[in-house]
Parts: C-alpha cells; structure tokens; sequence
C-alpha cells in the first residue's frame, strides 16, 4: 500500500512541477515552486525504490512483484539484481535513473535564460510517463500476490498454513497430480478470520530465470536502463529548441548529452554480448534477437545524431542556421521514441516467440498506453517542426561538394540511419505476424558496410566545405598503401579470398590507419583524440567481427570418460564430473591436449529447480589469439551391470581400452542356404582383427553358437559376447569385465567443441569505442561549463 502511494503521490506532485515550469515559461514567478514539485517527485522515486529493495531483501512475498523474481536461495547481489528483473521493476529503475538525471539537467539548463522551463516541461512528460507504467492502475511492483487470483505451487506455502482444515478448500491438482494453492481475496480473509497472519502465507519465491543468474545481471540491465533515461536528454532539449525557438543553444547542450546516451547504450549493449557469449553456449555475441535489436536502433540513432550535431554545430553562421537543423530535431526525438518503441516490444507481449528476452504480456490497457505515448511523442515533434518552419528555413545550404567533410558526415549518417531503418523492419515484423531470417540482417548491414565504413577514412582526410582534390589524394595515399599491403598479407595467412569480406577488413583497415595517422601527424592533444580512438575501436572492432566470424570452427564430439578423442589437431578426454556449488551443479572435467601444452575445461550441467529444465553453462579458455569454447550438449551415465551393447561395423575400426577391434567379414558356409532349408544347424563365423599394443591377432568367433560366441581382451580385462548380429554388416557386443563381472558401461559426454580465433578484437574493439566515447563526453562538458 505505502509503495503504490508513493507512485501515485509522485505523479501528482510531477504534474504540479510541469504545470509550475509551464506557468514559469508564460512569464510567472513559479519556477521556483516547479523546481520544489521536481524534488518532491524526486525524493518520492527514491524513496519507493528503496521500499521495493527492502521488501526484496527481506523476502517480503506476499508482494507478487517479490514472489516472481526473487527468493532466498539468491545471493546477495542476485538479489539486489532481481529489482529489475522483471518489467515493472525496470520501468522504476529507468524512472529512478530518469529523475536523478533531471537533477543534473534543472542545474545546467537554470544558467541559461528561460531554458530551463523549455526542457523541463518534456523532460517531466517522459517522467510521468514513467509514472503512469508502474500505478497501481496499470502494472505495480508493489501489488499484493492476492489481488488478482494466483495459482501457487504448493511448495511455495507455508506448511503450517497448509495444515489447517478451510485450505482444502484452496488446494487444487493439475493433470500430472501436482497441487496448487488458489490465493485470492477469499483466501486471505479466511486466514485472517482464524487469527493467521497473512504475511507469511507464501514462505518462497520462485527467483530468478536460472540465464539471469550471473554476474552481468547487475550490470548489464541498470548500464542499458541509464542508457534509455539519458534519450530522454535528446527528445528534451529538441522539444525545448522547437518551444524557444533557439536553435544554437540547444546544439551546446545536446551534443555532450547525445555523446553520453550513446556511451551508456553502447557499453549495454556490448555487455550484454559479452554476457551471451560466455552464458548461452552457442559461440556467438550476437543473435539479432528482435530485443537485443530494439536496444542497438536507438543507438545507431545516436551515432548518427552525433556526426549530424556536429555538421549543424561547425556550419552555423551569426544569422543563419546551421545544416541539418530539421534533421537533428527528428533524429534527436527519434532516438528518445525508438527507446519507447523497443519498451512496446518487449512488454507488449508480441515478441513471445520471437525472442529469448521478452516479457509476458501486461494487458491490453498497458498496450493502449504505451501507444497513445508513442504517436504523442513523434507527433510533437513534426508538429513543432511545423509551427517554426519559418525560422527552421533559415539555414545554410549543405555543402554539394563531394571532397567535403560534411558530405561525408550526412551520407555516413544517413547510412547508418538505413541501418537502423533496415533492423527496424526485420525487429517489428512479428507484430504483422512474420519474421525475417537472420541472413536478411547480415545481407543488408553487409551492403551498407561496403559503402560506409570507407567513408571513416575517407572523410576525415577531407577539409569543411571543399578539399582540393590534388592535396586529397596525397593525404589518402599512405593509408591506402598501407591498409592494401596489410589486408593482402591477412588474406594470404588466413587463406579467405572473398571479395567482400576482403573489402570490408581493407575498408577497416583503412579507417584504422587513417585515425593513427591523423593522431601522430597533427600531435593531438589527448583531449581531441576521442573520436580517432572511438573510430580506431570500431575498425578493430569491424576486423574481429570478420576474421572470427569466417575462421571459427566447430565440431560435436562424444566423449567417453577415458577415451580420447580428436579434433582439430587437439586431443580431447572427458575425465569425470564433480558436484559444485553444494551439490547443485555438476562441473565435467575435459583434458585439451595441443602438442606439449595441456588445458583442462570444466563446463557445467544442471537440472534447475526453477523450471525443472538441463541448464548447461560453457567454459571458456580464454587466449591471446584464439578462445576456445566448451559447450555442454547432454551426459549418459554408465550402468554397473547388464551388458552393454556396442556396434562393430564392417570395415570400421572400434576402439576400446587400449584395443582396437576391426570386424571383417562374416564367413557363412556355401551350403548355408540349402541347410537352412533342411532346417540343419550351421555355424555362421566372424572374422575378427584385434590390435592391442602394435601386435594384431586375428580371431573368428561362431556368431551363432552361445557357447563359442565370446572372446577376451586379456590385456585389458575385457570379455566380449555377441548379443546380435545382422548379415548385412553388423555385429552387436556385450562388453563386461572380466574380474568382477561387471559391465565397461563409459559415462558420455556429449559436446559442442568451438575454437574463436581472434574473438578478442571485438571486445578489444568495443571497449576502445568506449573509450573514445568517454574522451569526447569530457570534451564536451568542458566545453559546456566554459
């Protein structure tokens, strides 16, 4: 009840503060009452974030929010992580994340003239936004488990509860026989009719997703969650631009803002790749899942946001405006709306199917909300645009020369907003009931790649408005030299003589050369250098993402515990399997032998109390060139005793212990067919060749005859009966041990085996581009205080 009033509290007092700023920008003396209803809204935020983590840390259940996504069997930071682990504790963390940031911006914007009104009546929309999500209307975090009707795993009951006579009334059976407790309002008044305390009805929860729980769970999600509260930063200082009417002012503001918005969702994302890297076992960073998508469109918008800025910033003139005006207002906007659009997808339910990261569905009225938002947002933005297009026409032409810097920063843009147009329609094609293939991303970013990424190096060799094109040419000429030199030798070492993916590692190359070039020519200060590094990142990035994707290599292996097997030059032993973690998990044990040099693997198998599912978690060996990838398929136990049954198939070689055995042939009397008319008994022979320790020993065993139907492996203890045989060519064997007696049944597991050469460019890449990122935001907010 407190939590829900604290919601509803904040969202009247948020209303207050915009109707304060709106009063505040028609000239009234209110701004100082709108800034006391801003902290007001604040203060209750914070305060009822807070309330939730109490409530999650002292396992308050009998709140559905905690029921669903903790329990005690979390550690601590698990725990803490499970305040966002589902949909309406993430929307207060986006909001929590929201208001602080408003903070920052009300100290800003207050030392510019009447701005701080402008920006923060948007900015306090996206709050109350925010608001409206979590109320106890729509969808609370802070809802009792009682308030709509919840069949409860009888586990999850306190057992004392359960002894009394009235619950029979409440416990009902699935088909499979297992009982579940109906938690509704009549329960509860049951219970408090015969003096029970209500609040220790449900004794467990039912936790985290077993996926969920690791270390990057609390970290990815709040880093990509501040990421989609600072695109609010865009959307309100495009809005306050189009309310003032002031198109310079807004440029000093937004560029350092759009800078740390596409920080915080570049750095989300990338964590969130590295997570599935090392947790979902398939080798990969990237599966263009339509979530992971709906995270990475509104930063390609950013970027691009981000070199448009730029071009408008450096092209402005005392009376005119500069290029791209009306560009920059939309992407700004639209990188803010693409954040609310990927929150449509992922809490419509629409992506159920589609994607590994979805939310369950929240209802219809959540959905009808999350609409009216999204048209009003885009709407808002066409209309201002609309309203000031006489001033917003003012502006100075884009220059059309081809060897201009700033041509080549809008066609870059523009490549990238294809990009991200292009993953938009293949992420939304669920909601019309289809879906596009994974080539059709790679297709299509490949293409666009061919063309954008030469223009990195292209046009930072340009000059603003016209570059010679004689002094072009000199400039360009050393990286090319370089760059072609440099992708023919990795060509030629690698072996990949591919047009298209020998453009793209010269045309990253090339972009790699040119920053380096440019930072040692022109000796830069550290302080100017953040874009250089950022574009070196994802040149390098570009190059790891190509070789690694083209030399990966996999194979599935069984391994018999014991028995080595080969691949790729490596010799692989699965050695056993030990309990972890107090006996909830099992770690197997791989000896990877590579010439002199020995590895051991330990992946991990489990069945999960959460869904009663095989969890499997990969090991990775991590190197300076390469990675190498265990991924746990299944496990077959061995059995004590009964006989094993293996296959000797004509012609092949089996190999068992330290023996080999080759089935030949079977040798059938030429009469045999006349006898088996007869009805006459015949021996049908098995022509055998057993190698053990170099010496090779030929043996016939009679198939037929179960007293001249085995033989033995002396020098390994093994005794070997026919259990079957077809004519055809195979013959089925028993396996036991001589000196007890009982079977050489081998445990198997079974493997994916991967190796990743040079996976560690692209992690090396993105964190450079974070770098790069962080170089500039610092710039910029120099720049901003000065």
């Amino acid at each position: 009840m407190l939590g829900n009033i604290l919601v509803v509290v904040a969202l009247l007092t948020a209303l207050y503060s915009t109707l304060m700023y709106y009063k505040a920008y028609k000239g009234f003396n209110t701004i100082n009452k709108a800034r006391v209803g801003y902290h007001i809204t604040t203060i209750l935020v914070i305060f009822a974030s807070v309330l939730l983590l109490y409530f999650i840390l002292t396992h308050q259940y009998q709140y559905e929010y905690v029921f669903e996504y903790s329990s005690g069997n979390l550690s601590t930071g698990l725990l803490i992580s499970s305040f966002f682990g589902g949909q309406e504790g993430s929307f207060l963390l986006w909001l929590l994340f929201t208001v602080l940031i408003g903070l920052i911006v009300i100290n800003q914007t207050s030392k510019e003239k009447d701005f701080e009104a402008q920006v923060m009546m948007p900015f306090l929309v996206v709050v109350m936004f925010l608001l409206i999500m979590i109320n106890p209307m729509l969808k609370s975090p802070f809802g009792y488990i009682w308030a709509d009707v919840n069949y409860i795993d009888q586990k999850f009951i306190n057992p004392n509860i359960l002894g009394y006579t009235f619950m029979k009334s409440f416990i009902f059976q699935n088909d499979s026989g297992q009982s579940f407790v109906k938690v509704s309002e009549e329960l509860i008044n049951t219970i408090k009719a015969n003096g029970l305390s209500v609040d220790n009805l449900v004794i467990q929860g039912k936790g985290l997703n077993p996926l969920l729980q690791n270390f990057w769970m609390q970290i990815h999600p709040p880093v990509l969650f501040l990421g989609f509260a600072l695109a609010t930063t865009q959307f309100s200082f495009a809005m306050a631009a189009l309310i003032k009417n002031d198109y310079r002012t807004w440029i000093k503001y937004n560029l350092p803002w759009t800078l740390i918005t596409a920080l915080f969702l570049g750095l989300g994302i990338m964590i969130g790749g590295y997570w599935a890297y090392g947790v979902l076992g398939w080798g990969g960073y990237w599966a263009w899942d339509p979530v992971e998508n709906s995270s990475l469109i509104p930063w390609i918008f950013a970027v691009a946001l981000l070199h448009t800025l730029i071009v408008q910033k450096q092209s402005q003139t005392e009376h005119k405006l500069g290029s791209l005006g009306k560009t920059n207002l939309i992407l700004s906007v639209f990188t803010f709306v693409l954040v609310v659009y990927s929150t449509f997808l992922t809490r419509s339910g629409i992506l159920s199917e589609a994607s590994v990261h979805s939310f369950s569905d929240p209802g219809s009225f959540v959905y009808s909300v999350l609409i009216f938002f999204l048209f009003g947002f885009i709407l808002s933005v066409f209309i201002g645009i609309y309203k000031r297009r006489k001033t917003l026409n003012n502006y100075k032409p884009l220059s059309t020369n081809i060897l201009s810097r700033e041509l080549g920063l809008f066609y870059g843009s523009m490549l990238l907003i294809g990009s991200a147009i292009a993953i938009l329609i293949g992420t939304s094609a669920p909601i019309f009931g289809s879906s596009v293939d994974i080539s059709f991303y790679n297709q299509i970013n490949s293409l666009l790649a061919v063309f954008m990424v030469p223009l990195i190096g292209f046009t930072l060799h340009t000059y603003w408005r016209n570059t010679p094109v004689i002094i072009f040419i000199k400039r360009i000429t050393l990286s090319i030299i370089f760059s072609l030199l440099a992708t023919f030798l990795i060509l030629y070492l690698t072996g990949i003589w591919n047009f298209l993916y020998g453009f793209l590692l010269f045309a990253s190359l090339f972009a790699i050369t040119t920053n380096l070039e440019l930072i040692l020519k022109f000796n830069k200060k550290f302080i100017f250098m953040g874009g250089h590094i950022a574009h070196i990142g994802f040149g390098i990035f570009l190059v790891g993402a190509v070789l690694s994707g083209i030399l990966s290599k996999s194979e599935t292996l069984d391994l018999p515990q014991n028995i080595s097997q080969s691949v790729f030059n490596k010799k692989l032993t699965y050695l056993g399997n030990e309990p972890i973690e107090n006996g909830k998990k099992f770690a197997f044990t791989v000896k990877i032998e590579e010439g002199s040099n020995t590895y051991f693997s330990k992946p991990v198998m489990y069945i999960s109390e959460y869904n009663n599912s095989l969890m499997r978690e990969p090991d990775i060996l991590i190197g300076a060139v390469r990675d190498i990838y265990l991924s746990p398929l299944s496990f077959q136990e061995g059995e004590e005793s009964g006989a094993k049954e293996i296959d000797l198939k004509k012609g092949e070689p089996y190999k068992i212990g330290n023996s080999e055995i080759l089935f030949e042939k079977f040798d059938i009397p030429p009469d045999a067919m006349q006898k088996m008319m007869n009805k006459e008994e015949f021996d049908i022979n098995a022509v055998l060749k057993i190698t053990t320790g170099g010496i090779t020993k030929n043996l016939n065993i009679v198939v037929n005859d179960s007293l001249r139907n085995s033989f033995q492996i002396e020098e390994d203890g093994l005794t070997f009966t026919v259990a079957h045989f077809d004519v055809s060519g195979v013959l089925e064997l028993n396996v036991m041990d001589s000196n007890n007696k009982k079977e050489i049944n081998a445990d198997i597991l079974s493997i994916e085996y991967r190796e990743k050469p040079l996976i560690n460019l692209v992690w090396s890449g993105v964190l450079l581009m974070a770098i790069g990122f962080l170089i500039m935001l610092i710039r910029r907010f120099r720049e901003l205080k000065d």
